[in-house]
């Protein structure tokens, strides 16, 4: 067994092992989910040890005949994309056990629905066969609609059924595409790299009508505005450790799938670039319009992460280096700021039962730690210097002006309503005179200090130290890049 399927198989394992247990005290489901998702934390960092950032190809890759007739198999491999998703997912899987403390009935399901979500997010960044690919992206939706449907809020079943709905509904595009580009090759394969060699020499034309079926599949877990209808809802009904989750690297998978679309049909990506520019400012500044207008912080959390993905498209849809740099670099930067924040807002309504930005106001003489974790996560979703966004943004912006001049100016437009909304979060949650019924609300406990801490250390980290994670994708940019004449 090779290393990536045994770190494919350790979340699998842990939810067996979970569902399993003897006992049906919560802690002991707990804990055993903690270590399985630690430890497979530690498995991936482990591959990151041994990953050579200077090859741009695929390491570790290891292939099992899967159906030999059809041309399908069980392929994986790592590149400079794939890694850095693979390890912010087993982070944030780690950081929502953490932070389901509040969960007290049927344990057992949740944990060992939440491995099962990892397993299947993680053989989605892996696979390295298109049909494989859909599988693993299809499974992704079976956890997650129990854990919405099972654990969330009062329109816990309208949010599932939404997001399945909306989610299937876009599947139904990639699979047709990735049937037509199964047919486009002559041996007739679903592997990636055969895919991509033929597909390249398909008319433009017909690129074109492939790409738009793939786009659609992805840009609507991306999401993507007009394809976003979904999102506040699961947002909201979700339970906060499974929107740690939602926001923090399912959107990615939308992201990560659109950019090896990039990488297989690189003529249609140039015939589209005009038309993912205008979604990517419409979205940006869409989205931090209706975060700003919105009053319930979990929503107001859902909304900007439809800009801060119109971002990622920006940079995706520049086709040059430092558009590409910046898009993946927003990936994990996103997905580390909106963690923490989904994590501090969902601790901040256990203890206080309403998610209303006005029912709140000095919080930070009675919850100091959380003020100063919540201001971090706030300022970070800005793009403060120092922070990770900050570093994605500024490639993206470079990249976005190498493409379009002057017009990427809408980019900062997006940034100016995100400080407005962020800093007027912060004024009402942590100025005015202390409310009555919050003066007893408890701080940040030390299981939750780590949590939001480990989140903390990662936004800091990369901005003050980019250089680490700019070397790990570097190749891989470059390769993409070369399509492009970058």
């Amino acid at each position: 067994m090779g290393l990536l399927s045994s770190l494919l198989l350790l979340p699998l394992a842990g939810a067996i092992l979970v569902v399993l247990l003897p006992v049906r005290d919560p802690r002991a489901s707990r804990y055993a989910a903690l270590v399985v998702a630690a430890g497979t934390f530690a498995y991936a960092t482990y591959l990151l040890a041994g990953f050579d950032a200077a090859l741009p190809g695929m390491q570790y890759g290891e292939t099992h005949a899967w159906h030999e007739r059809m041309g399908s198999s069980f392929s994986l491999g790592v590149d400079g994309f794939s890694l850095p998703m693979i390890l912010l997912g087993t982070l944030l899987v780690m950081v929502s056990v953490l932070a389901s403390g509040s969960i007290r009935e049927a344990t057992r399901l949740y944990y060992a629905l939440l491995l099962l979500l990892e397993t299947a997010m993680l053989g989605v960044f892996m696979a390295r066969d298109w049909s494989l690919f859909y599988v693993f992206w299809e499974l992704t939706l079976i956890p997650l609609f129990f854990l919405i449907n099972r654990f969330g809020g009062q329109r816990r079943q309208q949010a599932a059924l939404n997001f399945v709905l909306y989610t299937m509904g876009g599947s139904v595009f990639m699979l047709i595409a990735i049937l037509l580009l199964y047919d486009a090759v002559p041996t007739h394969s679903f592997a990636m790299d055969a895919i991509a060699e033929a597909a390249r020499g398909l008319p433009i034309s017909t690129q074109v009508w492939i790409f738009l079926g793939l786009f659609v599949g992805f840009a609507v877990k991306m999401p993507v505005f007009p394809l976003h209808g979904w999102l506040p809802l699961a947002h909201v009904q979700a339970p906060s450790p499974v929107s740690i989750l939602l926001s923090g690297i399912l959107l990615k998978m939308g992201s990560y799938g659109l950019l090896r679309a990039i990488e297989t049909l690189p003529g249609a990506a140039w015939s589209l670039q005009t038309v993912f520019f205008v979604l990517a400012c419409i979205s940006m500044v869409y989205g931090g319009v209706l975060a700003w207008k919105s009053r319930d912080l979990k929503e107001m959390v859902a909304y900007s992460s439809v800009g801060h993905m119109g971002v990622v498209l920006l940079g995706l849809a520049s086709l040059n280096s430092a558009g590409f740099t910046g898009a993946v670099m927003q990936m994990v930067a996103h997905g580390l700021v909106a963690g923490a924040l989904f994590l501090l807002v969902g601790l901040l309504y256990e203890r206080t039962h309403t998610r209303d930005i006005g029912d709140y106001s000095s919080l930070v003489r009675v919850m100091p730690r959380f003020a100063f974790f919540m201001v971090l996560a706030l300022t970070a979703a800005v793009g403060l210097p120092g922070t990770a966004g900050f570093v994605a943004e500024l490639h993206v912006l470079i990249g976005g002006f190498g493409r379009w001049g002057g017009w990427v100016a809408v980019l900062s437009l997006s940034l100016l309503i995100s400080a407005a909304y962020a800093f007027r979060t912060a004024g009402r949650l942590f100025t005015g005179p202390v409310s009555a019924r919050m003066r007893d609300v408890a701080d940040l406990s030390r299981a939750e200090m780590a949590a939001a801490g480990t989140l903390a250390v990662g936004i800091v980290a990369i901005g003050v130290f980019p250089a680490p994670a700019l070397a790990l994708m570097g190749a891989s940019v470059a390769r993409v890049a070369r399509l492009f004449g970058g």
